[in-house]
This record gives structure tokens, sequence and C-alpha cells, in this order.
């Protein structure tokens, strides 16, 4: 599905502003870019897997309006690792997130946040390499939204935020400035 996507993509533009690749800093390296990709799947991978490419892609755009927004960090890895911390019991000179804290479920539910399904998580990792690298680019459909939720829950902060777009399951919301 999503490999059929890339491939048959053919126009390719961008209405965040700028492609993802210029949120990376001018002298970046593929290391970095690597990072970059990786952070960007998992975090695509996690919160939209069960979703189509719409909902993919809305995730991708939430995650790089935040990097472009100087409300959260600079980088794509910096926002989806964004919460508080504690040194692990197990050892602490390692900090782990606070569970239930993080920005994103997922890196903070206490569960492994290596992939299960590798063949998904592939084909999430190839788009997500191609829209870090630029080689396709996406139009924001969620019309520049920070912030997402999934349908079955009611956190405290959407009342203070603009509901953009359903897609699925999830509900998306700008934060005014």
């Amino acid at each position: 599905m999503i490999k059929e996507f890339i491939g048959n993509l053919i126009v390719s533009f961008f209405s965040i502003g700028d492609p993802l690749l210029a949120a990376l800093p001018p002298e970046a390296n593929e290391q970095y870019v690597q990072s970059q990709v990786e952070c960007l799947a998992l975090n695509m991978y996690h919160e939209a897997r069960n979703q189509g490419t719409a909902g993919l892609l809305a995730v991708a755009s939430v995650t790089v309006n935040r990097v472009n927004d100087s409300r959260f960090p600079d980088s794509i890895c910096e926002v989806v690792y964004e919460g508080p911390t504690k040194p692990s019991w197990k050892d602490n000179t390692k900090l782990i997130p606070i569970r239930h804290r993080c920005q994103f479920s997922w890196y903070c539910d206490g569960k492994s946040d290596t992939p299960k399904d590798e063949v998904v998580y592939n084909d999430i990792y190839s788009l997500s390499d191609a829209i870090v690298r630029g080689t396709i680019s996406i139009i924001d459909i969620t019309d520049g939204a920070t912030h997402y939720h999934a349908d079955y829950v009611r956190p405290s902060w959407a009342r203070t935020k603009t509901k953009t777009i359903e897609i699925e399951d999830h509900i998306f919301y700008k934060w005014e400035r």
C-alpha cells in the first residue's frame, strides 16, 4: 500500500511551508538524517500503523509542524521523545520517560518500542525516508495541527486548541498563537 503510494506519486508539493529536510540543520550528516528518519518512522508506526496513508501522513505533518513551531524542540527526534524523564531503577545512569507523561503516548507507555510488524514498519520507514529527504513532499491535511488524540479519549488540553480535522480515529488540533 505505502510503497505503491510512493511509487505512484508524480506531483511533489508541500504546504507546511518547508520540506521536512528544511527542518534539518544545513550541516546535517547522514547519521543525523538517518536518526530523524527513524524517529519519524517509529512515531508514524506507533501512532498510525493501523490507519491508511492519510493517517500516517497526518502524524508526519503534526510531527513536522511541531519542529517548525518555536514552542517545541527543533528536531524530529527531540519532538518525538519530548517529555519528562527519571533515572531508571535498573541503571540510575540512564534516564527513562515518566509513564504517561510524554507528547506521544507510545514512547512512555512502558511497552517495548521495537516494531512488531517488520513488513509494515519497513513500508513506513520507506515513506518516512522519502519525506525527510524530500524525495516526496506532502500536503499538510491537518491544516497546521500540532496536537491530536484518539477519538475515544477526551484530554483536558483539547478544549484550549482549535479542532482542524478528524482522520480515521484521530482528532487534530491547532495551537493558536
